[in-house]
């Protein structure tokens, strides 16, 4: 089964066209090879209240079972991604960053810089990733393999869960 996602780029200089979007580029590849559907795509500039509009319409009015953000998790003035996304969810998910940024400071110091967030608006599931391209493809690795699962049990599945452990 095909499941449908959308990608949303936070970058001024992309949402300008002054910068190609190489990070939402790569989180299309991963995600078209993982056998996600991509059916919607945006840049934004780094403005809370235009990251929050865009998260709230495709979680509510389209449905997404999956929304990827990249760009904006880092610590500059401009990086207000993590802060838009907080005023959506309606239940956070934190091992997501967690796990993003532990497997990431096995790579670079520099990963605990990042403040991706993850959670739950409606039936979406919304995933913040790093602007850097090689940050995109590293976060999403960590997480795919929980990605359908998830995105399951956020649209109602209520299988018992007790025995996927012993499978891991």
């Amino acid at each position: 089964m095909r499941i449908d996602a959308a990608i949303l780029t936070i970058s001024d200089k992309g949402s300008k066209g002054e910068r190609e979007d190489v990070s939402g580029a790569t989180a299309r590849r991963i995600l078209e090879g993982s056998g996600f559907r991509i059916q919607l795509y945006c840049i934004v500039p780094d403005e809370v209240e235009e990251i929050k509009k865009k998260l709230v319409e495709w979680s509510d009015s389209l449905c997404m079972p999956l929304i990827v953000t990249t760009g904006g998790t880092g610590v500059s003035d401009r990086d207000v991604t993590p802060e838009a996304t907080g005023a959506v969810l309606e239940k956070e998910l934190p091992g997501f960053g967690e796990a993003m940024r532990a497997s990431g400071l096995r790579l670079t110091p520099y990963a605990i810089l990042s403040r991706g967030k993850a959670g739950i608006r409606k039936r979406s599931l919304i995933i913040n990733l790093p602007g850097n391209p090689k940050a995109v493809e590293e976060n999403l690795l960590v997480v795919l393999p929980i990605l359908g699962h998830a995105i399951a049990k956020i649209s109602g599945d209520r299988e018992d869960c007790a025995h996927l452990r012993e499978k891991v």
